[in-house]
């Protein structure tokens, strides 16, 4: 059985370790090295790193609720219910649903140890709220699980 788990959605697993990890050190990093607020501006107007936390969700939603961190967990413990006990998922499934895990275990330490995000990357030049790796991630597994629906249509 231990061997079939290490053969079967072997994408997925390293993905979600991949994010999980980048995650956390940058996090880290900036916590660290930066005081609350601070920003170091990359490209002037355009890109800094700024450290802020979030009680929220995305833009701020359902700030202050403490209900994202059970999100959290439950949408995790899902994924990795799909990858162990559900169908050999093809690459960009493996990939999708494994980067979305990782975001979503990075945000979700950071909700269970404080009760907030840690977030740091600030694009100024669109006005867009900061944000972090983890939620990169997520959408990089969105995009992926999308490709990965376009090709199935596309071969039917």
């Amino acid at each position: 059985m231990k061997r079939i788990l290490a053969q079967k959605n072997r994408l997925f697993w390293m993905a979600a370790l991949i994010a999980i990890v980048f995650d956390r050190l940058t996090k880290f990093w900036i916590v660290q090295a930066f005081a609350l607020s601070q920003t170091l501006p990359l490209w002037r107007d355009v890109f800094h790193l700024t450290y802020v936390t979030n009680t929220g969700a995305a833009f701020s939603l359902f700030a202050g609720s403490g209900w994202l961190r059970w999100l959290s967990l439950i949408v995790s413990l899902g994924l990795v219910a799909l990858a162990v006990w559900g169908p050999k998922l093809n690459l960009w499934e493996q990939a999708g649903y494994g980067l979305i895990l990782g975001g979503a275990i990075g945000n979700g330490i950071d909700r269970f140890a404080t009760g907030e995000v840690i977030d740091f990357l600030d694009f100024r030049l669109i006005r867009f709220p900061i944000f972090n790796f983890a939620d990169v991630f997520i959408n990089i597994g969105i995009i992926c699980l999308l490709t990965a629906i376009w090709r199935q249509t596309s071969r039917s």
